[in-house]
């Protein structure tokens, strides 16, 4: 088992997009819905390839076409299947807006069931100004909802996030960066309940765009510190397939920290698999 964990996460990587003349199809719907990876939102709005829109008024773009996501997560190490349904869908060109679907499944504990409403407004696209440097940069918010968290917490909480991406072509492959920072009450992303404090936290992703419409990445995101609550700092890599332009298949490795510490709450490694469908 050392083995296997070890060649996935030299493998491993995250998110593949649809790949079109080195543009990356980023985002997808991630785990809360949101156009980005797994774990952390991208810049890019969920019709950031900017071809057909659902429905337009002369040259306007009214509504883009939508994004569906979903995800199944095992981690054996504390017998948790985690399920995940997301759709995304961009207006005019600048505003996402998305739900996410999540439930958590724990062996011999009542299952939780967490809701996640979002919106991103895309504040600055890619290559503004005409230049070849300048990032995408995108503010966002998520309103998370979770049952059966127990008592001492909130049952919903509201995220907050900055995110700057940006998509290097000027190396042999193409190569995705993205990282921002992100306010926080969600213990555990949310899946135990909202604490009375906020934090902020950083998160990362990094993808190389490579041949036969794959793409090998990582992906971090810092976990939270509350005064009598620490989550372990979570890490991901993935590899995916896109068969063809609207079909997106994932394998990952996902590491969510040390599920025996007695210093932070970490859930344990394991497999993350995922199909996305982008119209």
């Amino acid at each position: 088992m050392k083995h296997f964990n070890l060649v996935m996460s030299i493998l491993a990587l995250t998110v593949v997009l649809s790949v079109k003349n080195s543009y990356a199809g980023a985002p997808f719907n991630n785990l809360e819905g949101v156009g980005g990876v797994a774990f952390n939102p991208l810049a890019y709005l969920a019709d950031s390839d900017g071809e057909d829109s659902h429905l337009s008024i002369g040259d306007t773009d009214i509504i883009g076409r939508p994004r569906f996501g979903a995800w199944y997560v095992n981690l054996s190490k504390v017998n948790v299947d985690w399920t995940a349904v997301g759709v995304a869908d961009t207006l005019f060109k600048r505003l996402e807006i998305s739900y996410g679907y999540e439930s958590i499944n724990q062996e011999n504990t009542t299952a939780k069931h967490k809701n996640n409403l979002g919106v991103k407004l895309l504040l600055l696209p890619e290559n503004s100004f005409k230049t070849k440097f300048l990032p995408a940069i995108s503010v966002g918010s998520i309103y998370k909802h979770t049952s059966n968290v127990g008592s001492g917490v909130d049952t919903s909480g509201q995220d907050y996030y900055l995110v700057t991406t940006k998509l290097i072509t000027q190396l042999p492959r193409p190569v995705l960066l993205s990282g921002g920072v992100l306010s926080t009450k969600g213990r555990t992303t949310g899946v135990f309940g909202y604490d009375k404090d906020r934090r902020a936290t950083g998160f990362g992703n990094i993808d190389v765009i490579l041949p036969w419409n794959l793409i090998a990445g990582f992906e971090y995101k810092q976990g939270a510190r509350y005064k009598d609550w620490k989550d372990a700092d979570y890490w991901d890599a993935h590899i995916a397939l896109t068969p063809n332009k609207n079909l997106t298949l994932i394998l990952a490795y996902v590491d969510a920290g040390d599920h025996k510490s007695a210093s932070k709450v970490g859930l344990g490694n394991g497999v993350v698999l995922s199909g996305q469908y982008a119209f």
